[in-house]
């Protein structure tokens, strides 16, 4: 009898270790797909192929290939909202400076993989995401860390405090999304959409400052 437990401890142990191994390989082969052919362009199919794994075992282990999509990208986004979380607290300067620096960092980081966060921003748009799945727009830590600037932009007398926080936040990031359509119609790198995301943001912030 123990050696039968033992022979299901064991069976039990390199299945969930063969689920792993295949979870890593189609969000390894995800990313690269997404990065190359983008989120429409990469099909659940692709993305089996690539992994070198049968389509029925991506659907053993996500729901939809925006859930894949969120895996792929929280595990990036993860380092970046760390960064930001150890570097934010110590910014100086006005809200409108601390925003600038935030939002340069993301264009920084995201300039080495650019076409991948464009499928991020693309499945934002897709409606028939499952509510697992976590397109742009749909990651609370980051509108969290724009909350904490705005709120000790309070604090500090150059944000109103009858702002409404939450319009401020969709304001700014739908202006950092909307920059990214420059990679594709001018070609601009992290720096140029960084020029751009400063003048946008000034306008934001000459809107919520005390009068």
């Amino acid at each position: 009898m123990k050696a039968d437990v033992g022979s299901d401890v064991r069976r039990a142990a390199a299945r969930q270790s063969q689920k792993e191994a295949t979870r890593q390989r189609v969000l390894a082969a995800a990313r690269e797909l997404f990065d190359t052919h983008g989120y429409q362009g990469a099909t659940v199919r692709d993305i089996a192929r690539h992994a070198g794994v049968a389509v029925g075992s991506v659907f053993t282990t996500f729901a939809s290939k925006g859930e894949i999509l969120s895996e792929v990208m929280q595990s990036r986004l993860d380092g970046l909202y760390g960064e930001l979380d150890r570097v934010m607290p110590h910014l100086r300067g006005s809200t409108a400076d601390r925003l600038r620096t935030m939002f340069a960092i993301h264009f920084n980081f995201e300039a080495a993989h650019v076409r991948l966060f464009l499928s991020h921003l693309a499945a934002a748009y897709d409606w028939t995401l499952p509510p697992t799945a976590r397109p742009y727009g749909r990651t609370p830590r980051l509108q969290e860390i724009i909350v904490e600037c705005l709120a000790k932009g309070v604090e500090e007398g150059d944000v109103c405090p009858e702002a409404d926080l939450q319009e401020i936040v969709d304001l700014l990031m739908a202006a950092y999304a909307w920059t990214y359509r420059l990679v594709i119609t001018k070609g601009y790198d992290a720096k140029a959409m960084t020029e751009v995301m400063d003048r946008q943001i000034g306008l934001i912030c000459e809107g919520f400052r005390p009068r």
